[in-house]
């Protein structure tokens, strides 16, 4: 592995080097900046450690830095941090930390740079790049981090019960950097997580939120929730998913493991977008499913209504799990809701009709819509599988032809509440509403012309049928 700095970042690195001089404090950069160099990924998260004031230092260079940065001080914490360019660079002094039982806060005093070590996540998170004259370039390695990124190996610096003791979410966090990074867990260390694991409970719900999507938004989302599932983790963070593992059988009849289907609907969509939110669409379209199994002696299992009870636990899971409560969450309600509705458009000849009422059902979110129900085909049998995404070649080709014709993306009726509130000069009543989802039924089945004129003439025969003139 070859350490790589940017001409930009080495020159950051001297001025580093020089405040610190000036202060007579030694120096290093330590974490997830040191590993992703020597992996060749991209970092701009650059954190330094000295032994002695690391608010003193980052105040230092900043004096240095042109134009003057903005120094954000967290005076508690003992840490400060600035931005310079596309660079988020935090400074904090050397420390040991020691931990109660019922928190994941520590009590801090300053320490050595073996103390700042010994209280790293992981041993591939414990390098340190000395920054000082007499080593300047030298990479310190106290607990054989470079063995463990050139094995591709995640474990602990220290014993892996203390370290998951003092701070739960290091659980989390060995799954996501395994997820990222394509790493294994080595075996001592997984173990502890399964011993451990109820310990999360005292992590708040937006920490862990926040590592399940650097899961989610993997290139392999995947295998961090097979790791979540196998540690027993996913059963006390996730407890909805959790329970789609598993398959029933009657009468010979099984059906399909719907975690394991989950998985591959996720792996799938994951390869055509980075879009968060529709990845949790994946996640969460068959969430509905357990509730609503049931056998039928002539039908097997079903699963009858689980995409509209899905839809409905949607916000309770954003709420829970402290999710953006906005329209983000509108959105993934929307895919859950609408997942089937595509697919069983392919079993039948697909009419102008039933194209409208998906294409304004789903308004401006139908490709991804469609990438969600195109990541759903999944099957053992290749033959189920190619009839299917030829039927959704065929329904995109639909789409596409009845869209340009109609125009009916985020499309409104011609006719709105308002002109029938005015034309027939009535308040808001359960009249105009009936009125006005009747004009809208009758241009979505084709029986009315999508235009003003076409629309006012149904609606006066509509209103003389519900007598209101």
């Amino acid at each position: 592995m070859v350490f790589n700095i940017k001409p930009y970042e080495r020159k950051i690195f001297e001025l580093i080097q020089l405040s610190a001089n000036e202060l007579g404090v030694p120096v290093y950069v330590v974490g997830g900046y040191v590993r992703d160099r020597l992996l060749a990924r991209e970092s701009k998260d650059l954190d330094v450690v000295c032994v002695g004031d690391g608010i003193a230092l980052a105040e230092k260079l900043a004096s240095k830095l042109r134009p003057l940065p903005y120094i954000a001080v967290y005076k508690r914490f003992g840490t400060a941090m600035i931005r310079h360019k596309d660079l988020e660079i935090e400074f904090v002094g050397a420390r040991k930390e020691s931990y109660q039982a019922d928190s994941r806060k520590p009590a801090v005093e300053n320490g050595t740079l073996e103390d700042d070590q010994n209280r790293r996540d992981f041993t591939i998170n414990s390098l340190a790049l000395s920054l000082n004259e007499d080593d300047y370039g030298k990479i310190i390695d106290s607990f054989n981090g470079f063995y463990d990124l050139e094995h591709k190996i995640i474990r602990t610096p220290l014993d892996p019960d203390k370290t998951f003791a003092d701070d739960p979410l290091r659980m989390m966090r060995a799954i996501r950097f395994s997820t990222q990074l394509d790493f294994e867990i080595e075996p001592k260390t997984f173990k502890s997580i399964i011993k451990n694991k109820h310990r999360i409970n005292i992590v708040s719900r937006e920490r862990i939120s926040t590592e399940l999507e650097k899961i989610i938004l993997a290139d392999r989302p995947s295998k961090g929730f097979k790791l979540l599932f196998d540690s027993g983790l996913l059963a006390l963070i996730f407890p909805e998913m959790a329970s789609l593992q598993g398959v029933d059988i009657k009468n010979n009849i099984g059906h399909k493991d719907n975690f394991y289907h989950t998985l591959e609907v996720l792996e799938n969509v994951s390869k055509d977008t980075k879009n968060l939110w529709l990845r949790w669409a994946a996640i969460l379209h068959d969430i509905a499913k357990p509730p609503t199994k049931r056998f039928d002696a002539n039908l097997g299992w079903t699963f009858h209504g689980h995409e509209a009870l899905g839809a409905a636990m949607v916000p309770r899971i954003f709420k829970k799990m402290k999710l953006p409560m906005d329209s983000k969450m509108k959105y993934v309600q929307k895919l859950v809701l609408l997942h089937l509705r595509p697919i069983a458009l392919t079993n039948d000849n697909i009419s102008d009709s039933a194209v409208r009422r998906l294409l304004f059902d789903a308004g401006d979110d139908i490709e991804d819509l469609m990438t969600l129900c195109k990541a759903d085909i999944t099957s053992k049998n290749e033959g189920k599988v190619s009839k299917y995404k030829e039927n959704y070649k065929v329904l995109m080709e639909k789409i596409k032809e009845v869209e340009e014709k109609d125009h009916l993306r985020s499309w409104q009726p011609p006719i709105s509440g308002d002109d029938i509130m005015r034309i027939f000069k009535l308040p808001p009543s359960r009249e105009v509403g009936l009125l006005k989802t009747a004009i809208r039924e009758a241009i979505l089945d084709g029986v009315v012309e999508n235009n003003y004129d076409e629309a006012y003439k149904f609606m006066m025969t509509k209103a003389k049928e519900l007598k209101m003139v």
